[in-house]
């Protein structure tokens, strides 16, 4: 059974920065397809980041150039290193795995299936 555990949102100002951590069980990373989401109140769910391999990443316009998304395989854990936070980056954050096959690394991407979900961690930017 796959378990996902986030951690390391809180309250920023805008400017500020967070990581999150996302500890990972039932499940080895190295090869598999892990993605962070985040939704707002009244909003819809939206991809932020992916990452396969270590090295096929994949992220959300908004947040190009501001998040980093990261994965240390011996800890089993997915990151998400958050700079220039902005208030509207305030949300509920998801770490989430996609148990499909991945034969190119493109494959894995903010439109992928992901089907396990963490319990989510809140992160809230004032101006």
């Amino acid at each position: 059974q796959v378990q996902l555990v986030e951690s390391g949102g809180g309250s920023v100002q805008a400017g500020g920065s967070l990581g999150l951590s996302c500890a990972v069980s039932g499940v080895t990373i190295y090869k598999a397809c892990m993605g962070w989401f985040r939704q707002a109140p009244g909003k819809e769910r939206e991809g932020v980041a992916s990452i396969y391999g270590g090295g096929w990443n994949n992220y959300a316009d908004s947040v190009k150039g501001r998040f980093t998304i990261s994965q240390d395989n011996a800890k089993n854990t997915v990151y998400l290193q958050m700079n220039s936070l902005k208030p509207e980056d305030t949300a509920m954050y998801y770490c989430a795995y996609s148990s499909r096959p991945v034969w190119n690394g493109r494959d894995c991407n903010l439109r992928s299936d992901f089907g396990s979900w963490g319990q989510g961690t809140q992160v809230t930017v004032s101006s």
